[in-house]
């Protein structure tokens, strides 16, 4: 029996039923369905279907399928595919894998331009785009709105560090943010997530707020500003800062707690990392009482941070109680809560914003640095600047379209 190789392209307005009446002219033939696709943008379908059929066939099979195209109101067209070539495509679909991730409040011909050049120097193809977002609204007016895309590579990068370096550039000059990964079992397996808190989950420095109230705002915040861009040691810098709070009555602590301003998008990350069953972590070089806190907010599963002294007349002894909770002791506590969850490494994920927790995001299995120093993003991987907390979401590959509006997921 002699065989063809057709590769079916239907194009048109897409309407209910389509796809099950081609299939069925398929079947009647006893064909068989060696590749599908199917896209649809803007109620435009364009469906392919690969089928191995008879050649005795294939003309009625053509032409059925031609004459229901006809009534569906669609476009067709037929290509006949020589076995060798099917043999090299076969034989490609064993190589490298990878998703490109593009975000932002919104994307422009120039930004996707700009990371189609770098996949195509890099010697990549594009297989897949898809949108993870909600469809942005014309006037463009709506608080929140963010944008993202989806690639889906293969290949094997001409020179990967390279392309990370070149995109995480782009991200800067181009108003975007970008994420490679490899498209691996670990990708879709992410279980932990670590997160600094001060300038991560918030949007302020809490020893900051304290040195306000202990009237050394000036003396910290200096402090604090070195340490974060990395120019002093961490332990050194918490020590000096401590220090200055000394006097300082705690009853103001449940104050800044309580008016402790959350990041964008850390409520609509939050709840959706908890409905899918992440094990939440926070790892800060903040103070334990806000991070309990935010821990009662959210449902956090652990939280370690520094525990201040506080003397007999209930005020700060300008001391702390315990091992300062560093760089080295943030990616030391994301090996070990991953050991007693029985998580794989390549299965965590680290956020922050600091200096000292560029250890944890090299650790982690996905590492992103969130509106972070220049020394950070330097060093990091992926990092997000555009838009708010939940943008992790779309690197763990989330779409909008899975969440519910709970969630604030639909735009």
């Amino acid at each position: 029996m002699n065989e063809e190789l057709i590769l079916i392209q239907i194009t048109g307005e897409d309407r209910p039923g389509l796809t099950a009446s081609m299939m069925e002219i398929l079947a009647r033939y006893d064909c068989s369905v060696m590749d599908i696709g199917q896209a649809d943008i803007h109620n435009t379908l364009s469906l392919g279907i690969l089928i191995r059929v008879d050649e005795d066939a294939s003309g009625h099979v053509m032409k059925h399928v031609l004459f229901k195209a006809s009534e569906l109101g669609v476009n067709v067209r037929f290509s006949p595919v020589p076995k060798e070539e099917y043999s090299t495509w076969v034989s490609l679909q064993g190589k490298n894998r990878y998703i490109l991730t593009l975000l932002g409040r919104k994307l422009e011909a120039s930004q996707m331009a700009a990371v189609s050049n770098v996949i195509a120097q890099q010697g990549l193809n594009i297989d897949a785009i898809r949108r993870l977002t909600g469809r942005v609204p014309l006037d463009g007016a709506r608080e929140g709105v963010r944008a993202c895309i989806e690639f889906s590579l293969r290949g094997t990068p001409t020179d990967r560090s390279a392309m990370q370096a070149e995109l995480m550039h782009m991200s800067a000059t181009h108003e975007m943010d970008c994420s490679l990964q490899r498209d691996d079992m670990w990708r879709r397996m992410r279980r932990l997530i670590c997160f600094d808190m001060d300038s991560t989950l918030i949007t302020t420095e809490v020893i900051d707020e304290l040195a306000l109230r202990a009237g050394v705002g000036d003396q910290v915040k200096e402090i604090t500003a070195r340490a974060m861009r990395g120019e002093i040691d961490f332990k050194e810098s918490f020590t000096e800062r401590v220090a200055l709070l000394r006097g300082l009555d705690v009853s103001v602590m449940q104050d800044i707690a309580e008016h402790l301003p959350i990041t964008e998008g850390a409520d609509r990350l939050m709840y959706v990392l908890k409905r899918y069953g992440y094990k939440i972590a926070i790892l800060s070089g903040g103070f334990t009482y806000f991070g309990e806190y935010l821990q009662k907010r959210w449902g956090i599963d652990y939280v370690y941070a520094n525990e201040l002294e506080v003397g007999d007349n209930g005020c700060l002894t300008g001391n702390y109680v315990g091992e300062i909770v560093d760089g080295r002791r943030k990616a030391e506590l994301l090996k070990l809560i991953a050991q007693v969850e029985k998580v794989d490494l390549q299965q965590t994920i680290a956020v922050g914003d600091g200096a000292n927790d560029l250890p944890m995001l090299s650790e982690a299995g996905l590492g992103i640095a969130f509106h972070a120093k220049p020394r950070v993003v330097a060093n990091a991987k992926q990092s997000i600047n555009t838009i708010g907390l939940d943008g992790v979401l779309y690197f763990l590959g989330f779409k909008d379209s899975y969440l519910d509006d709970r969630a604030g997921a639909r735009l």
